[in-house]
């Protein structure tokens, strides 16, 4: 049942990405806001699509912590989950994301007409001065940024492989930063094709005022990142059937 569930979600979610492209394409010639008001309700029909079809809900806890206005979300990245449903809970959210994507045809245009933050990983410290000027001008408009500070997905329960690029934008922003743990991937293995029923549970941590050094913000989000993680990781495991943990495991020897 579980694969007969995915097949079709997997299907639906493809259709669901070229038909919100079309509807982000005019939209693009209106605002990068209206390019963002298609993307958030991309999330909420793939949200709804795994409800439905998959079997998983999700638990949103404390997002009465996200203070208004322009600040810099570090969030835990495990799965393909969590870049469409983080971008329904902020009001007008940006990612920073590998340059690459940014060249997919149409898909690319429209990341940038939504004014999404490039950063090239072979450009060393001039791309991480280009990432960090942007994210002051777009906090500066009142936008949040989601930045995942180990840069690419890690499965649950891998060793975290924190990159200090956040700490650097924490510093030149001078913004609160709201960090976010999950554990979508239970649900959403990275480089799986099933999606596992349950409930994803996200967790919004305290914000961490700016004024702190940057080493020792990076020790701090890490830490209370990794601690609240391991807490909703060992909640989902508690409900996950012998197969989702199957995965997990093997997902874990890959790390």
């Amino acid at each position: 049942m579980i694969l007969l569930r995915s097949i079709l979600f997997n299907i639906l979610f493809y259709a669901n990405v070229v038909l919100h492209l079309m509807i982000a394409m005019p939209a693009a010639a209106i605002s990068p806001q209206a390019v963002i008001a298609v993307a958030k309700q991309w999330g909420r029909v793939n949200l709804w699509m795994l409800r439905h079809v998959c079997g998983l809900s999700v638990e949103w806890r404390g997002l009465e912590k996200i203070p208004p206005g322009g600040l810099i979300v570090a969030a835990k990245h495990q799965s393909a989950w969590e870049t469409f449903a983080l971008l329904t809970i902020l009001e007008d959210p940006i990612f920073v994301l590998k340059t690459e994507l940014m060249l997919i045809p149409v898909f690319g245009w429209c990341m940038r007409k939504a004014g999404m933050i490039p950063v090239d990983r072979g450009a060393g410290r001039a791309a991480l001065t280009a990432m960090t000027a942007r994210a002051r001008a777009a906090v500066a408009d009142g936008r949040q940024i989601i930045i995942f500070p180990e840069g690419t997905r890690r499965p649950p329960g891998a060793p975290p492989i924190y990159k200090f690029g956040v700490a650097f934008v924490y510093e030149d922003c001078a913004a609160p930063c709201v960090p976010i743990a999950l554990n979508s991937g239970l649900y959403w293995p990275r480089r799986r094709f099933l999606r596992f029923p349950g409930t994803v549970r996200v967790e919004v941590l305290d914000p961490i005022l700016p004024g702190l050094d940057r080493k020792a913000f990076f020790t701090g989000l890490e830490e209370k990142l990794e601690a609240a993680t391991a807490r909703l990781i060992a909640d989902g495991l508690r409900e996950l059937g012998k197969a989702g943990r199957a995965h997990y495991e093997a997902a874990r020897g890959e790390a």
